[in-house]
């Protein structure tokens, strides 16, 4: 079998490549791995490269909020949130991509902000007196540091923390602060891994005290439709709700309480019951939306909810979360970006027929909001959307408590470290998730025993592990398989996920298609208009060149005899919607009743549809649906018919 692409991962545990929770923190079911441990290649790492040639990577060269006089550059301009959030992103993607142009942006910033610490303790520019964008500032200094090794981090970090203890009482979280606690105690319990100062976790449990109770909100969940006008707060702020998927799990770390795991899962399940859509995510623009499909979706919201489900998979070790963050990933994140990364959304939607100025039934956002652009409707996503495939990349793999590795996410990456002070490279070959075979070759130094944990995703019901070609007991769906051996130079594992494919319930018994992690879409042909131009990038309004309003034929309980799948060559960036790397051929029929209501796709008509005629008067049409992360133009919750 030709192997595609290339994992090349080397593993040190547990040395410092991951650190266990020191007591008396709970203990992490998985432990992560060290920046720069984990690195793409394959497709991933093209798609990082793209990223990295897009507005990743020159984003502050002409965007005012990042220049030169940024106030976290010693300016006297933003001196907010955009410089932290952007990066939030740079510095993972520049440290694996390796790129030496982004490595020296990212010393640029680090360096003022290292050496700029006052004496009482505060970072950041003078005049920012809000905690919030330092939380930010401090999940970058953790990263730059796990990269470098740079040692004026850690002290930087502890002083500044004794200065935010000292102070909390008087100058308390405020707005934005109080939502996004959960944020800060995750590098308050990274620097206490490694200091074990216990007055670490005293500020832990304060900036909890003065933060939002989501434990309560998830238990009692006020957010039952689409909110709009004066009930639109922070509250029911998609990205605040996004961040907070991840509260409950850090906090039961320094509670170790039942209470607290409980809440974990709970916050999905009422996000799933009332504002769930096809492509992952809940429906946030701005605030929550409910469940129809042109609602909206924030890219903030997106990588904040990747961010949150990739720190719930090491504390928990869920594979839920896992085939979650997947589906997110590989559908989400992609859609909403231009497939040369010079311009996203703000806001996407999984029936999505027109990118136009135009007021459309956003619950409080404007009429630029799904446009192509530079920074539509406001400019945070501009500056926070870069950390979401280089932090997908570093958490591909994860530390096992027993000396051992655990695949969590399948897609080409490398890492290096050491098992038992033995060298391990295992090598991982595939294109998943566009294709369904994955191969590891393991290369320790010299034969060596550690466990190696595989997920199997839960819509793989007919997966199969080989080792160097001898068939393993069948894996469980939805769980980790753990193979426990001594592995010699040369082994091979191959994971075999057959992905059928499978129809899913939705808004007005509406169906999605789903092929393994990959939701499809209907592909509507482009009409790309540019609205305006800053410096290299452009704003765009994209419209419809081919009818959208089809209903599918087929019957959801035996949906793989509607389809025929069709496998192509993966293409540089392999989310392209001109030619995709996998995509399927159906029928379906016009349904002239479905129309545009203010640019977006009307209320779908309830399935399953009838003709009122015999023989149906709209005739049977060819139809192409391509991968949602390719599909700018879509509909992705279609009504069906059985006849």
């Amino acid at each position: 079998m030709r192997l595609l692409s290339l994992l090349l991962i080397s593993v040190a545990l547990p040395a410092a490549d991951s650190l266990p929770n020191r007591a008396p923190l709970a203990p992490n079911a998985f432990q992560t791995l060290r920046l720069t441990t984990v690195k793409p290649r394959g497709w991933l790492l093209n798609q990082l490269r793209l990223q990295a040639a897009g507005l990743s990577g020159h984003l502050d060269e002409f965007w005012p909020d990042l220049g030169p006089n940024s106030g976290w550059l010693g300016g006297t301009g933003e001196s907010w949130e955009r410089g932290p959030y952007f990066l939030d992103g740079l510095v993972p993607l520049a440290y694996l991509t390796e790129n030496p142009v982004l490595i020296a942006k990212v010393k640029k910033w680090l360096n003022w902000t290292l050496t700029h610490q006052t004496p009482e303790g505060h970072i950041g520019p003078a005049k920012n007196q809000d905690w919030w964008p330092n939380f930010v500032m401090l999940k970058v200094l953790t990263q730059y540091q796990e990269a470098t090794a740079d040692p004026r981090v850690i002290p930087l970090m502890s002083k500044y923390f004794a200065y935010q203890a000292a102070r909390l009482d008087q100058n308390p979280l405020k707005a934005w602060a109080v939502y996004r606690w959960q944020d800060e105690v995750v590098s308050i319990i990274w620097l206490y891994n490694r200091t074990g100062d216990p007055a670490l976790l005293d500020l832990a449990r304060k900036l909890h005290a003065q933060g939002k109770d989501w434990n309560a909100q998830s238990a009692h969940f006020p957010f039952t439709d689409r909110v709009t006008g004066a009930a639109a707060n922070l509250d029911s702020h998609g990205v605040n709700n996004a961040q907070a998927l991840k509260a409950a799990a850090v906090w039961s770390l320094i509670t170790n309480s039942a209470d607290d795991r409980a809440a974990i899962q709970r916050m999905f399940n009422v996000l799933d019951r009332y504002h769930r859509l096809p492509n992952g995510m809940f429906s946030a623009d701005e605030h929550f939306a409910g469940e129809d499909p042109s609602q909206g979706t924030e890219l903030c919201t997106v990588v904040e909810a990747m961010f949150s489900l990739e720190t719930n998979l090491a504390i928990t070790a869920d594979p839920a979360f896992a085939d979650r963050l997947e589906k997110i990933a590989y559908n989400a994140l992609p859609a909403t970006i231009t497939e040369d990364f010079w311009a996203h959304q703000y806001d996407q939607q999984p029936n999505q027929v027109m990118c136009s100025l135009s007021k459309r039934n956003w619950s409080t956002n404007g009429p630029e909001s799904n446009l192509f652009g530079l920074e539509p409707n406001f400019g945070c996503c501009t500056a926070n959307m870069h950390q979401g495939w280089p932090k997908l990349a570093a958490s591909l793999w994860m530390a096992t408590p027993n000396n051992g590795l655990a695949a969590i996410v399948y897609a080409p990456s490398e890492v290096n470290t050491t098992i038992s002070e033995t060298r391990v490279a295992i090598e991982e070959q595939t294109d998943y998730p566009f294709r369904d075979t994955i191969h590891f070759v393991v290369r320790p130094a010299h034969p060596l025993a550690f466990p190696l944990k595989l997920r199997i995703p839960a819509w793989a019901t007919a997966a199969h592990v080989f080792i160097n070609g001898v068939a393993q007991p069948t894996p469980e769906p939805g769980a980790f398989f753990e193979i426990n051996r001594t592995w010699k130079p040369g082994d091979t594992v191959t994971l075999q996920l057959p992905m059928a494919i499978r129809t899913t319930s939705w808004f007005h018994n509406s169906i999605a298609v789903e092929r393994g992690p990959l939701v499809f879409s209907l592909k509507i042909g482009q009409s790309w208009r540019q609205e305006k131009r800053t410096g290299p990038s452009r704003d765009w309004e994209l419209f419809p060149t081919t009818p959208w309003n089809y209903a599918l034929l087929l019957d959801p309980a035996h949906p793989a005899q509607a389809f025929k799948i069709i496998e192509a060559p993966l293409k540089t960036q392999p989310f392209n919607s001109a030619a995709p790397s996998v995509f399927l051929i159906t029928q379906g029929r016009r349904v002239p009743d479905w129309q545009l209501e203010s640019d977006s796709a009307g209320a779908i008509p309830a399935s399953p549809l009838r003709c009122q005629k015999s023989p149906c008067p709209q005739s049977l049409e060819k139809l192409e649906l391509v991968p949602y992360g390719a599909a700018k133009l879509r509909v992705t919750a279609f009504p069906y018919s059985l006849q």
